[in-house]
């Protein structure tokens, strides 16, 4: 009994939820001592717990042991939570195994929009996980293993329900068009040079009239003041000569 999908349980995909996993590997979970020890009477609340302590995500490793991520996928196939709590589940951002096991269950379990709409926001979440598989421990990331959820078949040993691809989700008006961060980068940057450009050509403009002004007045007559002077000033001459010149003459006394 512990080992048979909760009672009530809705089929995914037209089939028993725990199918999805391949049936070697599901009996190979079954099996095992975690699913035994730890699994045993789980519920949506207390799988937090064990999933928050993963340290690696991944199908199988030495030929036939399951990892303790691929347990508690299984766990969560034979309990079936409720959708409000796998995307809280997901929101969780502290703990980033928790969410790639989130993750690979929507993927599993979920409509195609819902997957996508779900799931394309992790694209920007960049830590790093631990994989576990036949060749050992291995580095991965968030938005890698999630892109791999999107476009791949088989992930962590599990093969995944077909996934439409997004093209035909956004003809079909079931998808709005994706929003890519690095495509709002690039429109911001280009608006940014854009801007940037208009305040230079506006400041060589402004420059050009200052300057054509400044040519203006150099080219046009000296101010002249209101007593007729240029300048505003009266030029009174101090050469000695004109002064000589103007003085009067001595008389002759001869």
């Amino acid at each position: 009994m512990a080992n048979t999908t909760i009672f009530g349980a809705k089929a995914i995909h037209g089939a028993n939820p725990q199918s999805l996993v391949e049936e070697v590997i599901r009996l190979r979970i079954w099996e095992s001592a975690y699913w035994k020890e730890e699994c045993f009477g789980l519920t949506a609340v207390s799988l937090i717990d064990k999933a928050i302590k993963l340290s690696a995500i991944g199908g199988v490793y030495d030929n036939t042991k399951p990892t303790q991520f691929i347990c508690l996928l299984l766990k969560l196939l034979q309990i079936q939570p409720e959708k409000e709590i796998l995307v809280e589940y997901l929101l969780v951002e502290e703990y980033k195994y928790l969410r790639a096991l989130a993750a690979m269950y929507i993927r599993m379990t979920f409509g195609a929009a819902e997957v996508y709409q779900l799931l394309e926001p992790l694209l920007n979440d960049y830590r790093k996980l631990r994989l576990l598989s036949m060749n050992g421990f291995s580095l991965t990331y968030m938005d890698e293993f999630v892109d791999k959820l999107l476009t791949e078949d088989r992930v962590c040993d599990i093969i995944l329900p077909r996934l439409p691809k997004r093209e035909i989700l956004e003809q079909t008006e079931r998808l709005p068009p994706r929003k890519s961060k690095l495509m709002e980068a690039m429109q911001e940057k280009d608006s940014d040079e854009s801007e940037r450009g208009r305040s230079r050509s506006r400041s060589r403009s402004r420059s050009r009239s200052r300057s054509s002004r400044s040519i203006s007045r150099s080219r046009s007559p000296s101010y002249v003041g209101s007593d007729g002077d240029e300048d505003g000033d009266r030029y009174i001459s101090k050469s000695p000569s004109r002064s000589r010149s103007n003085s009067p003459r001595p008389m002759d006394t001869t």
